[in-house]
């Protein structure tokens, strides 16, 4: 149906375009001018198109960067007892599960966008260290002649226990990053990790760097989600995948209004009396809601670039794993 109405637009327009040509015939532009009413309706639209969402608040796109930083900022603090608190622990077995997705082998360049404190880029560390080590004693195996004490050197020689793996932390809050250096000192991580400032929309890397992108729970805070996409199509190597867990639209009618029951009764209520802020934990609830359905998330993906996109539901919908790949 939309075609001929397209090629009539075409004719109409095409003539106008004649007459300008043979008789130098200019159309007025007062109907542009911002007092005609079709200029004020157009600047209307223009207007609109600068508003987005924080939570169920319309605010400017360039005032929501500036207030989901306030509230990453206000949670760094708390964040982790808190997402303890808010999934009942449930949430460090939905970052296991993505990494057993990634399932990175040595040598795997990981970027983990908005993951300053830290929780992926450990558990992908421990994995590829353990798959280092188990490959380390395939090779050990194979060599029946050497004697223990070649066997114990061999291992005190071994300097680069990840087999050159690195895991790049990109985060666009200081607080939050500062939280993760202060975590990674803690438990010992000193190598194949680097902490970097940085904007999802906007990444500081050189394209075709990385093997693997991850986002856990912070694609959803971002301003431009199809920039995001595009910036992490782009860091991308040719064959590297894209990894996203984030928050559903659960369609269960049942789970979806126990889940909105606990969301918007119980997890402001546990931010005010662990963190003092009922405000920055009522905003992540209304963001989950605000963020779009599995199906119309995996179409973003799609058009971003990437091939072979799929995603998996866990906790009956309430969380999902996307994944593509750069072809």
């Amino acid at each position: 149906m939309a075609a001929p109405r397209s090629c009539a637009l075409w004719d109409y327009y095409g003539r106008r375009w004649s007459r300008v040509m043979r008789g130098c015939w200019l159309p007025r532009l007062r109907s542009s001018w911002p007092g005609n009413p079709l200029g004020a309706r157009l600047l209307s639209q223009q207007n609109q198109a600068t508003k987005t969402h924080f939570g169920f608040e319309t605010v400017s796109e360039e005032e929501k960067g500036g207030k989901v930083y306030q509230v990453f900022e206000s949670v760094a603090k708390n964040y982790d007892v808190m997402n303890d608190m808010m999934s009942l622990g449930i949430h460090r077995i939905w970052k296991d599960l993505l990494l057993w997705k990634m399932h990175p082998f040595p040598g795997t360049q990981l970027l983990d966008v908005a993951g300053g404190t830290g929780d992926i880029a450990f558990r992908f560390l421990n994995y590829v260290q353990g798959q280092h080590q188990i490959k380390q004693k395939r090779q050990l195996r194979a060599q029946q002649n050497l004697s223990w004490e070649e066997i114990a050197q061999k291992y005190q020689n071994e300097e680069d226990s990840l087999g050159g793996s690195q895991v790049m932390v990109c985060d666009i809050n200081k607080e939050m990053l500062k939280i993760g250096r202060q975590k990674a000192c803690a438990r010992g991580y000193k190598t194949g990790l680097a902490w970097i400032l940085g904007d999802a929309e906007e990444l500081p890397f050189d394209d075709d760097k990385f093997d693997v992108y991850t986002i856990a729970f912070g694609i959803r805070n971002v301003t431009h989600i199809d920039q995001a996409l595009q910036e992490a199509h782009r860091v991308l190597k040719p064959g590297g995948r894209f990894l996203c867990l984030e928050f559903s639209q659960v369609n269960n009618p049942l789970v979806s209004r126990l889940y909105d029951l606990y969301s918007f009764q119980v997890i402001p209520v546990l931010g005010e009396v662990i963190a003092g802020d009922w405000k920055s934990y009522q905003y992540l609830v209304e963001s989950i809601r605000q963020f779009p359905s599995q199906e119309e998330f995996k179409e973003m993906i799609e058009d971003a670039g990437f091939q072979k996109v799929t995603y998996e539901n866990l906790t009956s919908g309430i969380v999902a794993i996307h994944s593509g790949f750069k072809l």
